[in-house]
């Protein structure tokens, strides 16, 4: 659907609430019925205006040529410009005939009505072809509009997924006989050894060995996948009921065995890329562990402060890599991984009998792994500066992380109740020499091209924006 049809109907048309509930359902089952009949479905109703016509539901199919127009929904038309659709609502009888589709273009066209539960005739429903109909297309078009009045009914077991024109449809009668199918299900079942289809019936143990339930008598759609050599297959029903009895069952069928096959490559390529994380983060954190032995030794404090910067970042790389080494999209909630951060340099780099107060607010965040890495080195350094100069000469502080989503810009508020910036111009905080500014400014600016502000307000405050198209929800 483009469009709510509920919103479109409260809109343009006099419809009562039941009725327009059971446009909604038409929009549940509309393109399987126009995929399933190769024509463009419209469904027309009276709008408010007297004599005229409101569109609200329009559909072109997958599986056939449609040569595109604009969507029309929400459109209104007088009778004048629709006598056939006009004709079907106003008298209830079908109506076949040819519509000008553009100029000096004929489309055939084939209206019904639509009734709602009282039997009166509501809506109807248009379908169009660029091709004369055949007696093949005209069983598809008969099939496709019993789904659209048996909507209410198919729309509680749906939704349904759209066919393709790799689909084999077969169609069988009330009494389960066969008397329609296409090419694609003539092959495919003469893969298993199933000849003639025509004349067959639905009891035939080739055809119906696979559901759970005979197809002939079963009143809800079914679906089954089942193995042939080295063949993988497919095979949906949708019984189409009227007033508790099956009137015709569709049956699609469809060969899904490079489908499996990528599926299976994905979940060994999902499985390879979550233990290359888990073993990246496990080299981070043996790297980060030789560092720690190599700063214990050394005699140099400044030569043991730039270690542990050191050791301080790559573990907050390390973090990323444990989320990604978890799951299975390489996307990541970037307030876990500040808290984590936050928990692990509080673990570091705190003393023993200091007290610190963490406080989280926002939204959820997912970022791409990149970009949580490039974040979580940012967090790292911002959280790593509060901790070590702003809360010099106390035994308590205050940490925070505001996470918030702006015109779908991600931004970051990280902040403390510390001593603050020492006093300078952000002219001159641009020519720091602190090297985890410069990596800051160069990660948020330059790499993600976002905005980074660094400045006094009750402690030391740092504001990070990164734009649409890197951020994500």
């Amino acid at each position: 659907m483009m469009a709510d049809v509920v919103e479109i109907c409260r809109d343009v048309t006099k419809l009562n609430n039941k009725q327009i509930e059971i446009l909604h359902t038409l929009g549940i089952v509309c393109q399987v019925a126009s995929d399933l009949c190769q024509g463009q479905i419209t469904i027309y109703t009276r709008a408010q205006k007297d004599n005229t016509v409101a569109i609200v539901e329009q559909v072109t199919p997958n599986t056939s040529f449609y040569q595109y127009r604009p969507n029309e929904q929400g459109e209104t038309l007088s009778a004048m410009e629709e006598p056939l659709i006009w004709y079907v609502i106003t008298h209830g009888e079908e109506m076949h005939g040819q519509r000008e589709w553009t100029f000096g273009k004929m489309v055939q066209m084939h209206a019904y009505p639509l009734y709602d539960e009282t039997g009166e005739v509501f809506a109807a429903v248009s379908f169009e072809f660029h091709r004369e109909t055949t007696a093949e297309s005209e069983i598809r078009l008969d099939t496709a509009y019993k789904m659209l009045c048996n909507a209410p009914t198919l729309a509680k077991q749906g939704p349904f997924q759209p066919l393709s024109a790799n689909d084999g449809i077969l169609i069988a009668d009330g009494n389960g006989k066969v008397f329609s199918h296409n090419h694609i299900a003539t092959s495919l079942y003469r893969i298993i050894g199933v000849y003639h289809l025509n004349g067959r019936y639905l009891s035939d143990r080739h055809l119906n060995l696979r559901f759970q339930e005979p197809l002939e008598d079963c009143t809800t759609p079914q679906a089954a996948e089942f193995k042939y050599r080295n063949i993988m297959l497919s095979e949906r029903s949708i019984p189409i009921v009227v007033d508790g009895k099956v009137v015709r069952v569709i049956i699609l069928i469809t060969d899904i065995t490079e489908l499996k096959k990528k599926e299976k490559e994905l979940l060994v390529k999902s499985a390879v890329i979550q233990e290359i994380h888990h073993r990246v983060k496990n080299n981070l954190q043996t790297i980060a562990s030789l560092l720690r032995m190599q700063a214990r030794r050394a005699d140099s404090e400044q030569v043991q402060a730039a270690l542990n910067e050191s050791i301080n970042r790559i573990l907050s790389i390390s973090v990323v890599h444990e989320f990604l080494s978890q799951q299975d999209a390489e996307t990541i909630d970037i307030a876990e991984v500040a808290k984590n951060i936050l928990d692990l340099l509080a673990q570091n780099m705190l003393a023993p009998d200091f007290r610190l107060q963490t406080v989280f607010n926002g939204e959820t965040a997912i970022l791409p792994s990149e970009q949580a890495s490039n974040l979580a080195i940012v967090i790292n350094e911002l959280v790593q500066n509060s901790i070590e100069h702003g809360f010099k000469g106390r035994s308590s502080g205050l940490i925070g992380i505001d996470i918030s989503l702006d015109d779908g810009d991600c931004c970051l508020e990280i902040y403390d109740n510390g001593n603050g910036l020492p006093i300078e111009t952000e002219k001159k905080q641009r020519k720091r020499k602190s090297l985890g500014i410069q990596i800051i400014r160069t990660l948020i600016e330059d790499d993600m091209g976002g905005e980074f502000t660094l400045y006094n307000d009750g402690g030391a405050r740092a504001k990070i924006r990164i734009p649409q198209e890197i951020g994500g929800r």
